[in-house]
């Protein structure tokens, strides 16, 4: 049985880890839970989960008379304090954002199996993670659809025989939309994304294909693979999650429902989910699928993304700050949607790098970034 820390219960990818949690509690004991702003529902959470020891919010709340042996946690420092704290074996960390950057790095250091949903734990401090994974702390399992598909497919090859990785993208809310007519979307059409329920940031992120780009370079940190061997392919319906191209011109690819509970099973359960190879000559061999090639020019974030990871030091924190600040500008009305990669093209050029930068480098040039990006709006 695994005793588990659940980080950001109150988002998506959190509730259906709480599905899971509910329908098997002979594999999983649920000891603790964060939700950020979201305190509302702790108390329905407490009474669906006994076990739970600790609970973490950003700030105070009316419950801690109510939990009398439950600990709560609150603060800036409050999410690493939970880690270090709790009788868990692992941690899943489905927080969005940099937030998720210093709890992934706190669970590792604490020798916790890591499973990982926090995109932004990889793109900003991928070198910090790898190097701990490689001293020998802890262990990681992604969660991302995209990743899992990866993982799955390599386990039926041996890496020798792949050419490159291939990640699927929607294309987002905007995918039959050209950039002209990119102009004037609202943050309303922004928000309706074609297959996937997500939250506000991803399904942003989702329409301008910046996830793409942040899942190029998980992609390349989680299986130590060259970025420019990995490629993007736009696929509407979302079944196929990820592929790999071999050497002889085959490819073997996950296909599933666009559903996070799967993804998330295989690694709550450490990769022993359910699956079944099928392969095929042809990504159109799979099923009743649409495959379109990638424009770079109509989704630029993706090379943006691509030659932050390239540039290396702190750009991929920069790259990330900016984002986040932008997507909540937008989201406040404050810029337009195609202003989202500008700002963040120009925080990139304008803060200078540094190379095999320390957490708290990378810690300040997420600040940088914000700070310019608000800067450059207000002017």
């Amino acid at each position: 049985m695994r005793k588990v820390l659940l980080l950001g219960a109150s988002g998506n990818i959190g509730s259906q880890s709480l599905d899971i949690f509910a329908k098997d509690r002979e594999s999983f004991t649920l000891v603790g839970i964060t939700v950020g702003k979201q305190t509302e529902k702790i108390p329905a959470i407490l009474k669906d989960f006994p076990s739970i020891k600790s609970v973490y919010s950003i700030k105070k709340t009316d419950y801690e008379p109510l939990f009398p042996n439950v600990r709560f946690y609150y603060g800036d420092n409050g999410l690493a304090d939970i880690i270090k704290d709790s009788d868990c074996d692992m941690v899943e960390n489905a927080l969005v954002g940099f937030s998720g950057l210093v709890p992934s790095i706190t669970a590792l250091k604490c020798n916790k199996i890591l499973a990982l949903s926090n995109k932004e734990s990889l793109v900003v401090g991928g070198e910090l993670i790898n190097k701990l994974l490689a001293d020998g702390h802890g262990s990681l399992l992604p969660i991302d659809s995209e990743h899992v598909a990866l993982a799955k497919c390599l386990a039926e090859v041996d890496r020798s025989d792949v050419e490159e990785m291939v990640i699927t993208g929607s294309g987002g809310s905007f995918r039959n939309l050209t950039r002209d007519q990119l102009e004037g979307v609202t943050v309303e059409d922004a928000l309706r994304h074609p297959t996937w329920s997500m939250g506000a940031k991803i399904t942003i992120d989702s329409a301008t294909m910046m996830n793409k780009g942040f899942e190029v370079i998980e992609a390349h940190y989680l299986y130590n693979w060259p970025i420019d061997n990995i490629r993007v392919v736009l696929h509407s319906e979302s079944y196929v999650h990820s592929a790999l191209k071999l050497k002889d011109g085959t490819y073997i690819a996950d296909v599933c429902k666009p559903d996070m509970h799967g993804p998330i099973s295989y690694a709550l359960y450490e990769k022993k989910a359910f699956t079944e190879t099928v392969r095929g000559n042809s990504l159109e061999s799979f099923g009743d699928f649409h495959f379109k090639e990638f424009d770079n020019v109509r989704y630029p974030a993706v090379s943006i993304c691509i030659n932050a990871l390239k540039e290396g030091g702190i750009k991929p924190a920069v790259l990330n700050g900016a984002n986040e600040e932008a997507v909540n500008l937008f989201l406040r009305e404050k810029i337009k949607f195609i202003d989202i990669e500008k700002v963040v093209s120009l925080a990139l050029a304008n803060i200078a790098n540094i190379i095999e930068p320390t957490l708290d480098e990378i810690l300040i040039a997420d600040k940088q970034a914000r700070a310019f990006v608000r800067s450059y709006v207000e002017q």
